[in-house]
């Protein structure tokens, strides 16, 4: 590891100690500092006290002012044309439509299949009243919806009037479902094709076109949301924005180019300056340490460090929160979060950014624009928090991802079991060790360093093995080609939430312009 770019991996946050550091560690945090420290008893007892965790929960679950998410909104469009008979002549196309009571009865079945998808959304979903289409008026009017996506019933007449360039379109036919839409014949050879091989509609893809199934509207919803939150999002970055390695210079570019987002750069001569008047607050360090005792209170959590690290990563928190509140951002990230937080703070990064996590906004250390933008893109698709980690070599079908900045509530509600060590690479400050649910499903994100194409599998963890690496620690079992994935890994650092969310992210990525390569599958998207 060359020691001359400041963008390798020596930034990166918190490791595991061997025996004999930990039994340091211990004894450090029994004697604690200047004689103040609370009873060892009374912290690691498993019979946490039990109105102060509900305190510490209330905490964890009151969400950051400035994590606000925008509702997708749907236009559902009903296309239809009522044909007259005509003696000896081929009066009428495909579809179980012939009357204006059969228009009404399927518009009314339509309304109710729309609120139960929409109850089953995870996601913000707003869904307009459906319009029946059969004029050009009406489709203009359609066309004109205030809404993010137009989803189109073809069942008769012309899909064409009510497609607009700036929105996304979906496209709903019947098979088995209800009475047959005409366009479940035609949407690929006139529509998609213009009636030749080619397809020739910048407007739809194949993928945009779903046959009966709800669940397959939801998950394309749940992808179209998570772009328009990504698109054009903020995140504030301490120190700068920046990227890993060789190839991640240019990254911030890239993610401005590529995504639209506003990287507000907060220079650590402001962040000094709170900090410094923080740290003096007293009031602020009694409040930080009630936080910490009710924090340590909650089942399944133990600390191994000195107290008053975890009261300054409160301290810390309550900054990067009021930062990110007064730039209305969802995000935040930390360049240089070793060499240059520490000595300010007087601990690490580590805790406060899995706090922030855990409390529904999103935070990511080494300000690495390599990655980051996957990390806010998958933050959207599950609606869960995620992990920025560093991957190891992948092997006999498993991979270790490993970092110290891992959320506990990975299913976005429940915390995970935690083990609060110093940070691994400094022996410094306060960092989670969190147990990783074992056979939890998970999706896992390689993105390349130019945005070309991104690398994608399903996993299941495996175990939370305790190495001298960085504290959070999972080992990943591979659904898919391992010694695949070992030749063709891009990037460098990796991406990974709870769940299974590698359609939303290929869906999302042809939309986007970035190549999709799922490994469990074995299937490319290309860009």
């Amino acid at each position: 590891m060359t020691q001359d770019n400041k963008h390798q991996h020596h930034s990166c946050c918190g490791c595991m100690h061997d025996l004999g550091k930990l039994n340091m560690a211990r004894r450090t945090f029994l004697a604690a500092v200047g004689g103040t420290a609370i009873g060892a008893n009374a912290i690691l007892s498993a019979n946490a006290d039990a109105a102060s965790a509900s305190a510490a929960s209330e905490y964890l679950n009151k969400p950051i002012t400035s994590a606000k998410k925008k509702p997708l909104v749907v236009q559902p469009v009903f296309t239809y044309h009522l044909y007259k008979r005509q003696e000896q002549a081929s009066w009428r196309p495909w579809g179980g439509f012939h009357t204006k009571e059969d228009v009404q009865k399927e518009c009314q079945q339509i309304e109710k299949e729309l609120a139960e998808m929409k109850q089953k959304a995870e996601f913000p979903l707003e869904i307009l009243p459906i319009m029946p289409v059969s004029s050009p008026a009406e489709a203009k009017q359609a066309r004109e919806a205030n809404a993010d996506v137009t989803l189109v019933y073809g069942a008769t007449g012309e899909i064409d009037p009510v497609f607009s360039d700036n929105k996304q379109h979906i496209v709903f036919v019947r098979h088995r479902s209800g009475p047959a839409y005409l366009w479940y014949e035609i949407v690929s050879p006139r529509f998609l094709r213009k009636t030749v091989d080619e397809l020739g509609e910048p407007r739809l893809a194949p993928q945009d076109v779903v046959v009966d199934e709800y669940a397959d509207i939801l998950w394309r919803l749940r992808s179209l949301y998570a772009i328009k939150n990504t698109v054009g999002s903020k995140i504030v970055c301490i120190g700068g924005p920046a990227g890993w390695g060789a190839g991640g210079q240019k990254a911030p570019e890239r993610t401005k180019e590529k995504f639209k987002m506003e990287l507000i750069d907060y220079p650590y001569s402001e962040l000094d300056k709170r900090i410094t008047s923080a740290l003096n607050d007293s009031k602020l360090r009694e409040q930080a340490k009630i936080w910490t005792k009710q924090y340590l209170n909650l089942p399944k959590t133990s600390m191994e460090t000195d107290i008053p690290f975890l009261e300054n990563a409160f301290i810390l928190t309550e900054i990067f929160e009021q930062i990110m509140n007064e730039l209305d951002a969802p995000a935040i990230t930390v360049n240089e979060c070793m060499t240059t937080i520490i000595p300010k703070a007087k601990t690490t990064a580590c805790m406060t950014l899995s706090l922030i996590n855990d409390r529904g906004a999103m935070a990511f250390c080494e300000s690495d624009f390599a990655v980051i933008p996957s990390g806010v893109l998958l933050y959207y698709l599950s609606s869960k928090p995620v992990f920025l980690q560093d991957p190891t070599y992948p092997h006999h079908g498993v991979v270790t991802i490993a970092h110290c900045t891992a959320p506990r509530k990975m299913d976005g509600t429940n915390l995970e079991p935690v083990r609060i060590l110093t940070h691994y690479e400094s022996d410094y400050g306060a960092a989670p060790k969190v147990d990783m649910r074992v056979g939890e499903t998970v999706t896992v994100i390689d993105p390349d360093f130019e945005f070309k194409k991104w690398i994608g599998f399903r996993g299941k963890v495996q175990a939370n093995p305790f190495l001298d690496i960085c504290r959070s620690q999972t080992d990943i079992e591979i659904e898919g080609d391992c010694n695949r994935l070992a030749n063709d890994m891009v990037g460098f650092h990796w991406m990974m939430c709870y769940g299974d969310y590698l359609k939303e992210t290929g869906y999302a990525l042809r939309k986007l312009g970035i190549g999709w390569y799922n490994l469990t599958h074995d299937r490319t998207l290309e860009a």
